[in-house]
């Protein structure tokens, strides 16, 4: 079953369509609320700034710019989402054209990514994971690029993208160090010149709003970054214990991705050549392997805990890399039980989605944040005609109340010292004061003009 030149990229439109449609009805007919993350972000979002308290901007101001469009209505968000998700593999797909001759492997890496369910089964969660991965398969393109044909303008691209990965999450830093370290080879070996820094003053120039927030403001975003891995607590069984279950959790998460690949390999040989002349080889090695060995490391020295959701970019372009390194052995006559699997894991993913949501009714996903606005707006009409223009609260309370209520009031941090009197009359509501049902989901204050 070999697929026409021609058709590749309907099939590949077709894919893209029905994964986008699944994945934005699934969590709209199965959650009644927003899950966290994007509760979260959607708070930030009320107020724009150049960074917050645990990660960078543009996963605020992505949410910001939808939140103008379509309101509070979940669909649009889940909907974001799976837009992240499908530009990034259509990016993934052009960067493959470089790398085979048949558009039926460029179509292959594509449909292996389907097998990793960080981009099926978590990705209802629009946060700062997704929110980097166009950025991460742009940058790598632009880079490709940059390396292959030595033009300004692919160069000036490949900064700009990598300055909005590192504005997405930190993070993205581990890919950017395992391209520095390709670009030392090529240096040393005299395959590169000095153009490639003009993407480093872009790269800088586009950072710069953003690090002078973080100077203003303590760099509590690397503070926060640093103290989820949980090395405040370091002891010397973590440098073991952490990097073990790092690698194990990898290796589960990857099965389904090799299962497929299973099926498309006439035989394995033990022995592969690796030809590491192969400049193509190089690149594909050092963007997909090189990033999780610095993790790795990370854990290992430092003692750091790596959470999984973390590692939802690095696995972009395993795609390309393992049809690269077996395209010899894939036999595409055997495509049609490759579809097979694929098709099974496809549905397989929402179906198991679609039954968890279902079946378990204590999720965040689950919470009523549209009744308590609700709630709280009926309450706050009967002793005000005035709009409620602030809330405080944690992330999860504050933010559903900033999110559900009808005039989107700023969500403002319990921390936050700011002294209302100094600008507004205020009065306020109390949790408590509105219903004993609500006084018990977290402390929060409502505020308005007189």
């Amino acid at each position: 079953m070999l697929i026409k030149k021609k058709d590749v990229s309907k099939n590949l439109i077709f894919f893209l369509s029905v994964h986008l449609i699944i994945w934005t009805l699934v969590p709209e007919i199965s959650n009644i609320n927003l899950p966290l993350d994007t509760i979260e972000h959607l708070a930030w979002a009320s107020d724009l700034q150049f960074g917050y308290s645990k990660h960078p901007p543009l996963v605020a101001w992505f949410l910001g710019f939808f939140y103008q469009i379509f309101g509070s209505q979940d669909w649009a968000y889940y909907f974001l989402s799976q837009l992240f998700i499908i530009f990034t593999f259509l990016i993934v797909y052009e960067f493959s054209k470089d790398f085979f001759k048949n558009p039926n492997h460029s179509l292959i890496s594509i449909l292996l990514l389907e097998g990793i369910f960080f981009y099926n089964f978590t990705t209802p969660e629009f946060n700062v994971n997704v929110c980097q991965l166009p950025f991460w398969a742009l940058s790598v393109l632009y880079c490709w690029k940059g390396f292959k044909n030595n033009e300004t303008k692919n160069w000036l691209l490949f900064g700009l993208f990598a300055g909005l990965g590192v504005l997405s999450k930190y993070l993205f830093i581990y890919l950017l160090v395992a391209i520095d370290i390709f670009f030392i080879y090529l240096f040393l070996n005299k395959k590169i010149n000095y153009k490639c820094f003009i993407s480093l003053a872009i790269f800088l120039l586009v950072l710069l709003p953003h690090l002078i927030w973080l100077t203003e403001n303590n760099y509590t975003t690397i503070t926060y970054a640093f103290n989820r891995t949980g090395i405040e607590e370091s002891s010397l069984i973590n440098h073991l214990i952490y990097p073990l279950i790092f690698l194990v959790k990898q290796v589960i998460i990857l099965i389904p991705f090799f299962f497929m690949l299973f099926f498309l390999i006439s035989k394995i040989k033990i022995k592969i050549k690796l030809n590491f002349k192969d400049r193509k080889l190089l690149f594909l090695i050092f963007i997909n392997i090189l990033p999780i060995i610095l993790i790795f490391l990370t854990s290992f020295f430092i003692g750091a805990k790596i959470r999984t959701m973390w590692m939802t970019p690095f696995y972009l372009f395993f795609g390309v890399l393992f049809v690269y390194v077996f395209k010899t052995q894939i036999n595409l006559n055997k495509l049609k039980n490759f579809i097979t699997v694929f098709l099974v894991l496809f549905f397989l993913s929402p179906i198991t989605y679609l039954s968890v949501s279902l079946s378990q009714t204590n999720k965040r996903t689950d919470y009523p944040g549209k009744k308590i606005a609700n709630e709280v707006q009926k309450s706050w009409d009967k002793k005000f005609d005035s709009k409620i223009s602030f809330v405080s609260g944690n992330e999860w309370v504050g933010g559903n109340l900033s999110y559900h209520l009808k005039s989107r009031p700023k969500w403002i941090s319990l921390n936050n010292k700011i002294n209302f009197k100094d600008k507004l009359s205020i009065v306020e509501v109390y949790g408590d004061e509105i219903s004993e049902a609500i006084s018990k989901i977290g402390y929060f204050k409502v505020y308005g003009n007189k």
